[in-house]
């Protein structure tokens, strides 16, 4: 990983018994970003937490909030992220009928815009929004739980990604959401990614805090 590259690591796979720990051992980590997975059971097959404890959070931390809202009809409740202080707000491109509305929207309430894309959905998809948004999240694996296998053809994927935004003129991070190690991080900035997030990798590991470590300085 270049020096430059965010890493954003997920809560999901955290012990929530402990979540204030957890976001404080992120507090004092290398770590950019603080990564939180909203799932609504419908668009997903899974619940996680709601606003309550993104706000809970926000209360606390100082590292941005990088918010993915894997619900149908994000629109309902971008004021509501707002109110809990994301600076990311990320959207699936396959749950908003309107997307160049949501994406207008979110930046309305003071947020940054992403679009996530599920790993069956082309880059091609995003050609005539790619300039309204702040950060394409290509999902590496499919949506809805943690400590899933990375799809590996996800690395072409951002290649794809990439080469869309120099060719719209978007300014667009990309980033990585899913099964992302050590192993093939390396790999996604190659290929172009800006921002990695990683879940499991860091949260099962002994000592998450020298996971960020290790992620922060491969080269």
């Amino acid at each position: 990983m270049d020096s430059t590259t965010i890493l954003s690591p997920s809560i999901l796979s955290s012990d929530f018994l402990h979540l204030g720990e957890t976001v404080g051992m992120l507090e004092d980590s290398k770590a950019d970003w603080i990564h939180l997975d909203v799932m609504d059971g419908v668009f997903v097959p899974n619940i996680s937490f709601g606003f309550q404890v993104i706000k809970d959070i926000a209360r606390v931390a100082t590292k941005p909030l990088d918010v993915h809202l894997m619900i149908v009809d994000p629109d309902r409740y971008i004021p509501v992220l707002e109110e809990c202080g994301a600076e990311y707000a990320c959207v699936h491109y396959e749950a908003c009928t309107h997307l160049n509305r949501t994406l207008q929207n979110i930046h309305a309430h003071g947020m940054k815009a992403g679009v996530a894309l599920n790993p069956h959905t082309p880059v091609s998809a995003i050609e005539y929004i790619a300039q309204y948004a702040d950060m394409v999240l290509i999902m590496s694996v499919n949506p809805g739980f943690g400590g899933q296998h990375f799809i590996e053809n996800t690395v072409r994927k951002v290649a794809e990604t990439k080469a869309l935004l120099e060719r719209t003129g978007s300014r667009a991070l990309i980033e990585v959401d899913g099964g992302v190690t050590a192993e093939n991080a390396k790999a996604l900035v190659a290929a172009g990614a800006d921002a990695l997030v990683a879940g499991s990798a860091v949260m099962s590991s002994p000592d998450p805090k020298a996971m960020i470590d290790r992620l922060k300085s491969l080269r």
